[in-house]
């Protein structure tokens, strides 16, 4: 019986096998003919989608009826119609076949009905409601957050059914929101115990042996410069200046390849996570605390194993001369940004650069000089050094996008509680040139030694883009001008910068810097150099934070390997590097992108939170951006909302594509990008993560 069993089982499973391979037979007939495609499916919440066959320029329109249910992210086949509307310029197909579904676990909130439930998705792009069975309910009560697995995709009119494996809690309960975000994106929220050993088992004191290999830098005076509430210090850095009026930059980053060797778990954990997360009230690191916070930080007079860049700098900010090396410092002072930029403006208003405004900033401000008295000179060292790097970046054309960053505060409970700017301080620019010039110093070094390496890699914008930029610009009386390069049509950072230049201090100048990183590509890793259309770079790459980012934790891998073999690693060795940097690039490169998007939503969360109980206040704004369905206006704290058609008056609008306005059919009142309006907060809500405005009754801000 049981031989005749397994012959059965055999044999299915065969057939299965023998069926599958004729489907993909099948696929790849068609994908012969120009007609048919395969991409990933990006749902609209409204049911409609694209899909990507390629590229974002190259993006397929799918109807709601031709969508076969797919949901987000899923795989499939589509055939593209051989004519499209004449009215829409974007090329329009229907799904043939759902070829893989990207995921069956979601996260959503849980309606409650006498026989049975149903799960509302928390991402609304991701699926339509699924239907929970009362016995697979798992006893959820109304309203609580939940998980399900989806037992049955939806077919026709059929909606997908699913099971609720895990209750997280109820919507308004103290971290069930970051918490339900974390089991959306499935990130790793806890380390595996074998992990987690083998981190406890690194000494959080460096190893003495190892020193006599190593720059001994103990000596010297060596700051980190971070964020107050920062706790993983991966760069510290010192300036000198020569006799002949360079000046020799030191950027020291922790050794992290050190402690986390190839292979081990704590490497196969960094590589799954890729990236540390950064969620408003909690951090998923990429590391355990015991490296990330203890013995890989540069914690003030702490003994520490680096990475050193030394780089002699001219006075016009060109790198003439550098040098890596595996070094052991001791930081002199752990340093904020807020204090380093007191002592700057100390410097100023002691020369009448700087107009105190009132009396408790001047004793702020004088009692940091004082405190740090010893070390102002290299302050202000750093500063000179950090005017003239940025000003030679400025002439080569990097790009200065003035797009600020929100702060969310949030009370002991997780709450948000206030939402306003990031301040951008000239310390955090310190910081931010020395680590630009640190970085491209490596990433050339490494370059024309032909080391397998992986570099951030930001391309040439398409030109396409640029034109449908030029159409908007055109009416603000700027342009973004190409160049003829090779008979080809291109563009250089400089075009991108002079108009920059030009908008700086103007009404426009969020529009167009917000429009303008809209045109531009998306950086990525490369484990081949292509250069950093951003910040006008030939070679670049991210060496500097090996803590939080693994391409760092790989550099510092192969960087190492070349100082112990001399510069002269034997062939096994570097094509084993070689696949490793094309594998690590592409995950990393993913991870980023998960992690961009849980930082996004847990921002927009937050945001939606705190206007909640901000309904029916009055706030000036600007219109960021003019929709077929409304338009987007962004406060002064950062906060974005939508202003929907039925918000915006009695009368019809024309929604003009190609100037992004909208005009009123009888009036004629035109609402375009960068005018300013007064609104009035009509609704917010944290689950779907958005906030609607409307405009005040006494609005005068758009003519």
């Amino acid at each position: 019986m049981k031989k005749k069993k397994s012959f059965k089982s055999n044999f299915l499973k065969k057939s299965e096998r023998k069926q599958k391979r004729n489907k993909i037979k099948d696929i790849n007939r068609l994908l012969e003919d120009e007609r048919y495609k395969v991409g990933k499916f990006r749902r609209n919440e409204k049911g409609y989608g694209f899909v990507n066959i390629g590229d974002d320029a190259n993006e397929i329109f799918i109807a709601q009826k031709f969508t076969q249910n797919a949901l987000n992210d899923d795989e499939v086949l589509i055939k593209i119609f051989d004519k499209q509307a004449e009215s829409n310029l974007r090329q329009e197909g229907e799904i043939l076949k759902i070829i893989k579904h990207d995921r069956n676990v979601i996260v959503g909130t849980y309606k409650k009905s006498p026989n049975f439930g149903f799960v509302i998705p928390e991402d609304r792009k991701a699926s339509e409601d699924i239907y929970i069975p009362k016995r697979k309910s798992l006893n959820a009560k109304n309203n609580q957050k939940v998980v399900v697995k989806i037992n049955k995709y939806a077919e026709g009119n059929n909606k997908a059914e699913g099971e609720i494996i895990e209750i997280i809690g109820f919507i308004d309960e103290a971290g069930v929101d970051m918490l339900s975000l974390i089991k959306e994106y499935n990130l790793p929220n806890e380390f595996p115990e074998a992990v987690l050993d083998e981190a406890k088992a690194i000494s959080q004191k460096i190893d003495e042996k190892n020193i006599e290999k190593r720059v001994d830098l103990r000596k010297e005076e060596i700051f980190t410069i971070d964020g107050e509430d920062a706790k993983d210090l991966d760069d510290a850095v010192n300036v000198k200046k020569n006799n002949d009026g360079t000046y020799t930059l030191g950027v020291h980053i922790a050794d992290v390849s050190y402690y986390v060797k190839s292979g081990s778990k704590l490497d196969k954990e960094a590589i799954t996570r890729g990236t540390s997360i950064y969620m408003m009230d909690r951090v998923i690191p990429m590391l355990p605390k015991e490296l990330s916070n203890g013995i890989c930080s540069l914690n003030e007079a702490q003994d520490r194993f680096t990475i050193s860049c030394i780089m002699n700098i001219d006075k016009n900010g060109k790198v003439i001369h550098s040098d890596i090396f595996k070094s052991v410092i001791k930081t002199t002072k752990r340093m904020n940004y807020h204090d380093v930029d007191d002592i700057f403006k100390y410097e100023d208003y002691k020369e009448n650069k700087y107009n105190v405004s009132n009396e408790d900033e001047f004793e702020r401000i004088k009692n940091t000089s004082e405190k740090y008295k010893d070390y102002v000179s290299h302050f202000i060292r750093m500063r000179e050094l950090k005017n003239i790097l940025k000003n030679r970046r400025d002439k080569n054309g990097s790009l200065n996008l003035d797009i600020p960053e929100s702060k969310i505060i949030l009370d002991e409970n997780g709450i948000a509680i206030d939402v306003k700017k990031y301040d951008y301080l000239e310390s955090n620019e310190v910081i931010e040139q020395f680590m630009l010039t640190a970085n491209e110093t490596v990433a050339e070094h490494f370059y024309y030694l032909q080391a397998p390496f992986i570099y951030r890699v930001h391309e040439v914008p398409e030109m396409d883009k640029i034109e449908e930029l030029n159409k908007f610009l055109f009416n603000l009386g700027y342009k973004i001008k190409g160049i003829k390069k090779d008979d080809k049509e291109s563009v250089h950072p400089k075009a991108f910068a002079q108009v920059l230049d030009a908008v700086k201090g103007k009404e426009e100048e969020r529009v167009v810097s917000n429009l303008i990183l809209r045109t531009l590509k998306v950086a990525k890793y490369e484990s081949e150099n292509k250069g950093h259309f951003g910040i006008a770079s030939k070679c670049y790459c991210h060496f500097t934070s090996p803590i939080r980012r693994y391409p760092d934790l790989f550099i510092h891998r192969v960087i190492s390997s070349y100082l112990k073999h001399d510069y002269n690693i034997n062939e096994e060795l570097r094509q084993k590097y070689q696949i490793e940097a094309v594998k690590y690039a592409e995950s990393s490169s993913e991870r980023e992108k998960i992690a961009q998007k849980v930082e996004r939503d847990s921002e927009k969360i937050k945001k939606a939170e705190f206007m909640q109980s901000k309904i029916g206040e009055v706030y000036d704004g600007v219109v960021s951006s003019v929709t077929s369905f409304g338009i987007f206006v962004e406060l002064e704290n950062t906060v974005e909302g939508l202003i929907k058609f039925e918000d915006l008056g009695d009368e019809y609008f024309i929604y003009d594509d190609e100037r992004k306005t909208l005009r009123g059919e009888k009036t004629n009142k035109v609402y375009k990008i960068g005018d300013k309006v007064t609104i009035e907060v009509a609704g917010a809500n944290k689950q779907e993560r958005k906030i609607d405005f409307k405009l005040h009754l006494n609005n005068e801000g758009i003519k």
